[in-house]
């Protein structure tokens, strides 16, 4: 498939406002989850650990299956991709309307969802990356702001949608609204030529074509050999019937030296066939050893190997309150009419708001992008250290504020990969990182939920999520100080065959 240049606009606007909408139709009520939680606790009447699995599963599973996402969008295209997951979101929200139990909703909701999300992040973003070149960074930053929007509106309007119809009706109407996801996905057309060649067959493809033709020619000379031997011996047989034997047995004996040759054409070519399928593989066998090469190569770097911890620890402490902050408020006794807004709605407007300024604050050349990243992981740890002191709503919905803006880090989180391994390299190590970033979403909130199973309160659980930002963003800061430009000058060059694949991110 040949592709044109990226227009950096025209229909690529258009790819904008539908991937903007895709990101907002699908991550809405994932991210919003925390409203669902309450409910699922009273309806099925689980710990709290067991069932923040389920909000825990929908927003890690797209990231810990970032590798097969982009293998399914570079296979078959964003737009087929985009419209079967639609589809997957909406049957999974509507599904789970129906759950029975806490585990119905690990699949329904927890996989079903999270997988469909994962894929239409990676639909939005490889689409719109081939739409646009010199504009990436602008319209990346665009459609990225479609999730926090998702979790600021989807917030308000579930909990009204189970006030009016109940926990049921509101999962089938927001799985009804996710259908619209297939009307975006069908306005993602490909960039591609319309007046291209057809490619070329390579080498793999033409041994089986080559197979094909001479087991067909071995075929049709055995069946001319068989007309030929039946029509010569009637013949013999009809004007000298002694001699009819004798010259059935020379004539077979000559027509099989014919058939033995074209046998050992044929072997041949098998024989042929056989030694490339060997050579494809041991090309492959060499692939994946480069590959886990210039992983140890990446690890190899301090900078790199403490932003992995960083990363692991930030989620399985930064991520819980998104998800329990309402609990939270809930368990400190706050009365609901001094409600103005739901703490979730806050921490998704103020997500928006930090991805944008911190962003912008990353354009600075004065701006170091990794002390500024550092920055944002000890003032969330601080903030997480906080929240046990906060009784009142006013205390909650400031720090719910603030964990949002620093939460918009993720938007300068690629530029901070790139100061540390370089951006020939930035795919590679965009990949481990995205992993263990949907591990720490995955583990983070049914850990702060089994803490406060076991001490009937949330403080400890939120000491525990504090200190692990804290400790990650110590680690990060103190592999960063010493050597920040040697690690980054002077690590070591990959072999030249790079191994790179593309991945979603968090949204």
């Amino acid at each position: 498939m040949v592709f044109r240049k990226p227009p950096d606009g025209g229909w690529g606007w258009v790819i904008v406002v539908v991937s903007f909408f895709t990101q907002f139709l699908c991550y809405g009520s994932p991210l919003a989850v925390g409203v669902l939680y309450l409910e699922w606790l009273d309806a099925f009447g689980e710990g709290k650990g067991k069932t923040a699995w389920v909000g825990s599963l929908a927003n890690g599973i797209g990231l810990l299956a970032s590798p097969v996402c982009s293998i399914c969008v570079s296979s078959f295209g964003a737009r087929p991709v985009a419209i079967f997951s639609g589809f997957m979101v909406a049957g999974g929200l509507m599904m789970s309307s129906f759950a029975p139990n806490i585990y119905f909703l690990y699949v329904s909701y927890g996989i079903v969802v999270g997988l469909g999300c994962g894929l239409l992040y990676t639909a939005t973003v490889t689409i719109t990356c081939q739409y646009f070149d010199k504009r990436r960074g602008l319209a990346l930053g665009l459609i990225s702001t479609g999730s926090s929007v998702g979790l600021f509106i989807y917030a308000a309007l579930q909990r009204e949608l189970i006030e009016l119809y109940g926990l049921d009706g509101c999962l089938l109407i927001v799985g009804a609204l996710s259908l619209n996801i297939l009307a975006c996905g069908s306005l993602m057309r490909p960039l591609e030529s319309s007046h291209s060649p057809p490619p070329e067959k390579t080498c793999g493809d033409k041994v089986p074509d080559q197979y094909f033709v001479y087991h067909e020619k071995e075929k049709t000379v055995e069946e001319n050999i068989s007309i030929l031997e039946k029509g010569y011996i009637d013949e013999k047989c009809v004007n000298s019937v002694p001699d009819c034997k004798q010259d059935s047995i020379s004539n077979k004996n000559i027509l099989s030296s014919i058939n033995v040759n074209e046998k050992d054409t044929y072997k041949k070519k098998v024989v042929e066939q056989t030694n490339f399928c060997k050579q494809l593989a041991k090309r492959k066998w060499q692939l994946y050893l480069t590959y886990w090469k210039e992983t140890v190569v990446l690890f190899k770097n301090k900078v790199f190997s403490a932003l992995f911890v960083a990363i692991l620890l930030f989620d399985i402490g930064g991520f819980p309150p998104s998800l329990l902050m309402e609990d939270v408020a809930r368990s400190a006794n706050i009365n609901e009419d001094d409600y103005y807004m739901p703490l979730i709605s806050i921490i998704g407007i103020m997500t928006t708001v930090g991805k944008l300024i911190l962003g912008i604050l990353a354009d600075f050349k004065w701006v170091n992008t990794l002390y500024l990243y550092v920055t944002t992981l000890l003032m969330t740890g601080v903030a997480l250290f906080a929240i046990p002191f906060a009784k009142s709503y006013l205390t909650l919905a400031m720090l719910s504020g603030i964990l949002g803006f620093l939460t918009g880090n993720w938007s300068i989180f690629p530029y901070v990969t790139t100061k540390t391994v370089g951006i020939e390299k930035l795919t590679h190590a965009y990949g481990i990182l995205m992993f263990f970033a949907g591990l720490g979403n995955s583990l983070g909130p049914p850990i702060v939920g089994w803490f406060y199973d076991w001490t009937q309160e949330y403080d400890t659980a939120f000491y525990f999520s504090g200190f692990c930002v804290l400790l990650g963003g110590f680690l990060l800061l103190l592999a960063a100080l010493p050597c920040w430009n040697a690690c980054t000058s002077q690590s070591p060059k990959l072999p030249p065959n790079t191994y790179s694949y593309k991945v979603a991110s968090s949204a």
